[in-house]
């Protein structure tokens, strides 16, 4: 042993004694339980994104930051969501989002090839949805009569809305324009082949298909009936949006989160496709 060999033993000792103990740098980890029911929630949805899966828990009451919940997703070699740019016409349609329905078409083709048009409605304000009818033959008396329908079901909410937003199918005659027209609404057209124009409803369409009727084999109008209704039930009361504050569509808020979260129940809708989260009983 050297002279050098005691002297730096000391000063290593000197060192560790006057150290204070300190907080590690960064935020406090999450907690175990609570990164497995993300990971858990990634596993079971294969088509959420970091931020699906954020509102999710904001539902749970769970308060933690959309950027956490995609660092933990990318760590575990999860991808998150591709980002969609939001064109100008939508950004023209938020500012007027109060008074606003869209309606439109998507057609849905059967196991036996029988193609079936489901004509809906969609409140921009709120971003609720109204499945109108579902038919083979979309003429003009139908549609007009679907129109008669949905202003029953608005009632005396009808009154807040101010225009309605459409494109130039020839289906929307004049006789479902005065429909909207009686009740002081004003019709907007959108440009020709510009479906940005309708940019929310065309989402929804989107938001439907990659979640519902591109992940099961539809037998027959009774059959896709049943599947959007149950759908629209779960888009409109539970399904958190973004843009309403991690709420749904009906404003439902969701119950506080306790101090620690002891267990989360999943309630399957449609067979098992589509999963709830809810704190158990």
């Amino acid at each position: 042993m050297t002279p050098e060999t005691l002297l730096r033993w000391h000063r290593d000792l000197v060192r560790r004694h006057w150290t204070k103990p300190h907080r590690p740098p960064g935020r406090p980890s999450i907690q175990l339980q609570l990164r497995q029911l993300i990971l858990r929630m990634a596993a079971e949805n294969p088509t959420w994104g970091y931020r699906r899966i954020h509102g999710e828990l904001a539902r749970l009451g769970v308060k933690i930051a959309p950027s956490t919940v995609w660092l933990l997703l990318t760590r575990a070699g999860i991808d998150p969501a591709p980002r969609r740019a939001g064109p100008t016409w939508r950004q023209f349609l938020s500012t007027q989002a109060e008074g606003i329905v869209a309606c439109d078409f998507f057609h849905v083709d059967t196991v036996l090839l029988q193609r079936l048009y489901v004509l809906f409605v969609i409140e921009l304000a709120t971003r609720r949805v109204h499945v109108l009818g579902i038919t083979a033959n979309p003429t003009g008396l139908w549609v007009t009569q679907q129109a008669r329908n949905l202003l029953m079901d608005l009632a005396d909410r009808i009154d807040q809305f101010t225009f309605l937003v459409r494109d130039r199918d020839t289906k929307f005659n004049a006789a479902f324009d005065a429909v909207f027209a009686s009740e002081g609404m004003r019709i907007l057209q959108t440009p020709v082949r510009a479906p940005r124009a309708n940019a929310y409803a065309e989402r929804w369409v989107g938001t439907v298909r990659r979640e519902l009727l591109d992940r099961v084999l539809i037998m027959g109008r009774r059959h896709l009936q049943r599947a959007l209704s149950d759908y629209v039930a779960h888009y409109n009361g539970h399904r958190p949006h973004r843009s309403l504050g991690q709420t749904p569509p009906l404003g439902i808020v969701a119950s506080p989160a306790p101090a620690v979260i002891v267990r989360v129940a999943r309630r399957d809708r449609l067979g098992g496709l589509i999963h709830e989260y809810a704190h158990a009983a």
